[in-house]
């Protein structure tokens, strides 16, 4: 048996969740992984994998196992690409899961010139507005909007999300244009109601204006947990939007939204990206890092402190 190519197919298998999907990844057939994956067991004296007619599933050692064989893998990677001929071009399969809102107007457009500049990064990117557990999900990095409280995590701060509230013409037209922010708490105006993944209820809006602060969590009629369906709400006219500019432009320039309660002012939201500690930084993810800081400081730039002071 291969070490190298066993721990390889136990790491795929992990990562894919099939023995099939991780023989087409590996260009191997499906009964070699399986064998290897099993000669890595009686090796071990420990059943790494509970396989069923309908899925795979790791035991708790495999999933100790696998931690220590992602490290061994990715540091054997970054070995590799510390070579003069392999250091200008990181290889490999990255994990990143991102808000479905950032991924459809940001970063996906701009992925053409990533893979252009990194053609050997296969990036495999997870759209959603869900807090994401990298361990158990096997994901490389996260970019979430807000503070980042889990402290098992290591958090580059790359940009700050102005935002302001929209609403579409046809819900002004029907409701009226809200005179103060407590009127979204009232008949007949309603918000669209945004609840995270991990939320009990709908998140409210914080608004200040000189020294007044205000926190509204308004009337709705519908609450998401997904950015994309949060805006489609908003432009159908079902209720006032908290956006983020970059989010609000397109739409406004198009006359789809409406920019409402303009004396009154969102403060701007963090915009970080997050690993983990322990991970192993491999070439491909320092790079990726680094590419979607420069992305973010062309959108949506940190914003100085002292431009707020």
């Amino acid at each position: 048996m291969d070490r190298f190519d066993a721990m390889q197919a136990f790491a795929r298998v992990v990562e894919t969740g099939s023995f099939t999907k991780a023989a087409q990844t590996l260009h191997m057939s499906r009964t070699t992984v399986t064998q290897l994956v099993q000669q890595l067991e009686a090796r071990l004296r420990v059943r790494l994998l509970n396989r069923t007619t309908r899925q795979v599933n790791v035991t708790a050692d495999g999933a100790a196992y696998y931690e220590h064989v992602a490290r061994l893998l990715a540091s054997l990677d970054d070995a590799e690409t510390s070579l003069s001929s392999f250091a200008a071009s990181p290889r490999g399969r990255l994990r990143v899961d991102v808000p479905a809102p950032l991924a459809r107007f940001l970063l996906v457009p701009a992925l053409p010139g990533f893979h252009a500049r990194y053609p050997d990064i296969q990036l495999d990117l997870g759209v959603s507005d869900r807090n994401v557990d990298l361990i158990d999900e096997n994901v490389d990095c996260v970019i979430r909007g807000g503070v980042i409280t889990d402290p098992s995590l290591v958090a580059r701060h790359i940009g700050d999300l102005h935002a302001a509230l929209h609403a579409a013409p046809v819900y002004l037209d029907t409701v009226g244009v809200p005179a103060h922010p407590k009127d979204l708490e009232a008949v007949p105006h309603r918000i669209v109601g945004y609840r995270g993944s991990r939320r009990a209820g709908v998140m409210p809006y914080v608004l200040h204006r000189s020294d007044e602060v205000l926190t509204v969590h308004g009337r709705h009629l519908l609450a998401v947990d997904d950015g994309n369906a949060y805006l489609a709400a908003g432009v159908a006219g079902l209720g006032v939007l908290w956006l983020p500019d970059y989010v609000a432009v397109a739409h406004a320039q198009r006359g789809e939204l409406v920019r409402v309660l303009t004396n009154w002012q969102v403060q701007p939201m963090p915009l970080h990206v997050a690993f983990r500690p322990n991970r192993h930084i491999s070439a491909k993810l320092r790079v990726f890092v680094d590419w979607v800081a420069a992305l973010m400081a062309e959108h949506v730039p940190v914003i100085d402190p002292r431009q707020t002071a």
